[in-house]
């Protein structure tokens, strides 16, 4: 009992401190007092993957989960962006946004960060925790989603892409980056026009944001997966009674597609990304993954590119697209 209290005495305080310091930065965000940073690192690029002289395949933006710290890091090293740029060179990869931070402020860039980390590193976890719940706290919610959006927003279009253009953007998100996803659909869809399809892989999200104008949501889950179900569990939105929440209304719409990863947990050896956990067949949980989220963005884009010729056949469709293309 003396170790919890002396536990309890010393976390505490700092759980207090984090949640209100949490707030924080969105505040300062929505007062106008600092503008979101747009400019990358030296030696970060823009985006991986296919070349800017021709348009790619789609543009992929990886929301990475608490880990995110840098423009450059991510929790598995970036062993997945790799695989995924391997297996589909036609794919512009972004991993650079921050999706716990309204002001594009890499974390472990901060000076005081910087000192906490060589001391305390579990706190930079801790505050990334804690902006997920400010991010699906609905007080804060419509701000934080336009933080973020604004920043994808402004990172897709400094690695080429053309509002308009119809090329697909699909968020790939991890975790807690799922809450970061659902919550920029609105913003990108105003802002660049463009085809959303979202990816949650052990997604934790609070279930409220509207993603009526995303084409698809598939979520990768596993019944292993103990993290993602406490987020079920956590928040009424996910609940099947609440009917009218964005979930469960993009889900009756069919917008939602579960796909299931056996053996799977959350983190630890056995995680969605584990080089080393092997399937049956040989391959790891890193190649699975992977290969899955090529195959759902390639299957989304040849169903879509067939709606359109199939549609383009008919009389209609050509008459709306051309109204004097039927006139004789």
């Amino acid at each position: 009992m003396n170790g919890f209290l002396l536990w309890a005495l010393v976390v505490g305080p700092i759980l207090l401190a984090e949640g209100l310091l949490a707030r924080y930065e969105l505040l300062i965000y929505g007062a106008g007092w600092r503008t979101p940073a747009s400019a990358l690192p030296a030696g970060v690029p823009p985006a991986r993957g296919a070349a800017a002289d021709r348009p790619p395949g789609a543009y992929l933006v990886y929301l990475d989960g608490i880990g995110k710290r840098r423009a450059r890091d991510s929790r598995d090293g970036g062993q997945l962006v790799k695989a995924l740029l391997d297996g589909a060179p036609e794919l512009r990869v972004l991993g650079q946004v921050q999706p716990y931070s309204p002001l594009a402020d890499p974390l472990a860039d901060r000076p005081v960060w910087t000192w906490l980390r060589r001391r305390a590193g579990l706190l930079l976890f801790l505050h990334n925790v804690m902006q997920i719940f400010v991010a699906a706290d609905h007080r804060y919610l419509p701000l934080y989603n336009r933080a973020v959006g604004t920043q994808i927003a402004t990172q897709l279009e400094l690695a080429g892409y053309r509002a308009g253009s119809g090329i697909p953007v699909v968020l790939l998100s991890y975790s807690g980056g799922a809450q970061v996803a659902t919550g920029a659909v609105d913003v990108l869809h105003t802002t660049l026009r463009c085809p959303l399809v979202l990816i949650t892989l052990g997604g934790f999200h609070n279930g409220a944001n509207d993603i009526s104008r995303a084409e698809q949501l598939y979520q990768l889950t596993s019944t292993g997966d103990r993290i993602e179900r406490v987020g079920t569990w956590l928040f009424p939105q996910r609940w099947r009674l609440v009917r009218g929440s964005g979930w469960n209304r993009a889900r009756r719409a069919g917008k939602v597609t579960a796909v299931l990863f056996d053996g799977a947990t959350h983190v630890g050896p056995r995680s969605y990304i584990s080089p080393a956990a092997v399937l049956p067949d040989g391959r790891s949980h890193l190649d699975r993954t992977a290969e899955t989220v090529i195959a759902l963005i390639r299957a989304h884009r040849g169903a879509v590119a067939d709606t359109l010729a199939r549609d383009f056949r008919t009389p209609t469709f050509r008459s709306r697209m051309n109204p004097g293309a039927d006139r004789g």
